[in-house]
């Protein structure tokens, strides 16, 4: 992943994060990203987690992202404050030892209680739109496991489950194309067939990356998925986290 610069000082964001910060430390900083911020600047232009860089550290050089989330994604995206823990960091994704876990809310019932979709995943172009699909030529290793955390119904009457994803790989979009076959796609995610279109009930839960000292964050959900979970009887274990309600003090 290339470094990237921070934005001018007369573009540098000033005041509160608009995010809470989970894990903080010398080498990294893990936030609770809100879902439709993106990580990085769009073609368009617009805010995203970068933009809030300068208010982490005050290092001449840095910070970087560690990994990436989608945008529609919420919770938890490690920052590397030094170069020294970006390239362990790093390594732990590229290696799989980094521990990943989503939470989703999908449509229906999988069939089980748990299991393991290995799927590969690939990137195709349909109707001028591009998604992940799987066994297709190119088709890269993609391995997740899930488990059923609960099962009730929308607001609507249909039936929805609350999985627990870990993610053994890497794949873009492999959380929302693993749920699709097994054919409960994600809520909200209609590029890979729920029926409506709208917030994305997808969530990175929690990381591990296995480093001395170890770091460690969880997340709670966002709110547009904790209504649904309240609205279904689901009980959502609390997170202490460190709320973020003035300016974050950088780390020297």
């Amino acid at each position: 992943m290339r470094p990237s610069s921070p934005p001018p000082a007369s573009m540098q964001p000033t005041g509160p994060l608009p995010f809470t910060v989970l894990y903080r430390d010398n080498r990294f900083v893990v936030l609770d990203k809100p879902p439709g911020l993106p990580v990085h600047p769009g073609r368009r232009g617009g805010a995203s987690v970068e933009d809030w860089f300068p208010l982490l550290s005050r290092h001449r050089n840095g910070p970087w992202l560690a990994h990436r989330l989608d945008q529609d994604t919420a919770g938890c995206l490690v920052v590397a404050l030094r170069k020294q823990a970006l390239v362990a960091a790093q390594g732990c994704f590229a290696s799989g030892q980094a521990r990943k876990t989503y939470w989703a809310i999908v449509q229906g019932t999988p069939a089980g209680r748990s299991g393991v979709v290995t799927a590969p995943l690939g990137r195709v172009e349909e109707a001028g739109q591009w998604r992940m699909q799987a066994d297709v030529q190119g088709a890269q290793p993609a391995r997740t496991r899930w488990r059923v955390l609960g099962q009730g119904l929308d607001a609507a009457g249909a039936p929805i489950s609350w999985l627990e994803l870990e993610l053994e790989t890497g794949r873009t979009h492999q959380a929302r194309a693993h749920c699709a076959l097994l054919g409960s796609p994600i809520r909200g995610d209609a590029r890979y067939g729920a029926p409506t279109a709208g917030a994305l009930h997808l969530m990175s839960r929690g990381i591990t990356l296995p480093l001395d000292p170890p770091v460690r964050a969880m997340a709670p959900p966002p709110d547009h998925m904790r209504r649904i979970m309240a609205q279904a009887g689901w009980v959502v274990p609390p997170v202490n986290v460190e709320k973020e309600t003035a300016r974050c003090s950088p780390i020297l």
